[in-house]
Order: C-alpha cells, then sequence, then structure tokens
C-alpha cells in the first residue's frame, strides 16, 4: 500500500503455506505479506525472543480472564489456523515496526518487548508526518 510517499508491508516469522492460509482466513490485507520462516531478517534487526516462561504466565493469566476465548477465535478457519500457529511457529519472537527513508535508511524504529508492545497505527502516523 502506498500513501503520501509511503509503502506498507509485514513480514511474519511464517513460512509461505501458512501464510497464505493466514491470509486467506483473516484477510485481505491493504499491504503486502512477507515471511521470513528463519527469522534471518527478525535477527538483524535486533527483534527480541520473550522468555518462554514469562509468555506462558502471560497466556495463563489471558486463559483465567477469558477461557479459550482468549486465544482462538471462534471461526473455525481462523482457529485451525491459530492453532496450527501455536504448534508449529516461533511464538516467542517479538515484532516491530520500522520506518525507512527512500534512502533505505532506518528514520524510526519500535522493537516489540512484549506481545501487547506494539506502536500504534497514531504513532506511525506521527512519525511518518514529521
Amino acid at each position: 500500500m502506498t500513501a503520501e510517499g509511503a509503502q506498507v508491508i509485514a513480514i511474519t516469522p511464517s513460512n509461505r503455506s501458512l501464510l497464505e492460509r493466514f491470509t486467506k482466513e483473516f484477510g485481505p490485507y491493504p499491504f503486502d505479506l512477507y515471511g521470513d520462516p528463519d527469522r534471518s531478517l527478525y535477527k538483524s534487526m535486533g527483534h527480541k525472543s520473550m522468555a518462554k516462561w514469562k509468555l506462558l504466565a502471560k497466556a495463563g493469566k489471558a486463559y483465567l480472564k477469558g477461557g479459550k476465548k482468549a486465544f482462538l477465535p471462534e471461526d473455525e478457519g481462523q482457529k485451525k489456523v491459530v492453532q496450527e500457529s501455536l504448534n508449529t511457529q516461533d511464538i516467542y519472537i517479538q515484532g516491530g515496526s520500522w520506518i525507512f527513508n527512500e534512502n533505505g535508511e532506518v528514520i524510526w524504529s519500535h522493537v516489540d518487548e512484549s506481545p501487547e508492545d506494539h506502536a500504534s497505527v497514531n504513532e506511525l502516523l506521527k512519525q511518518l508526518n514529521k
């Protein structure tokens, strides 16, 4: 997606097959999605893997508050994709947001510390409008 000179892409630590099923069940998206199954890009950009115990503690707390609905969508197709992801993907690696200039230089970044630590859309827009 390109607007105001910016292009948005999403990179996931998933393989092509799972990414295609995810897009089919949860999409379509107004931007391109790419897979990085060996996580080489994630690692080179400083993304972190959350400690297993810490993520499991957060998951336990969410489960106690919301039960299975805290993790699994009600839609059967979406539920299957999420279950496969939980069983086969690196669910500990954390994401982030990066803004590059037209020369490919990083002008702003946010590396997530935890699943809820994402840069907001408003923050991204604020950074793009600087």
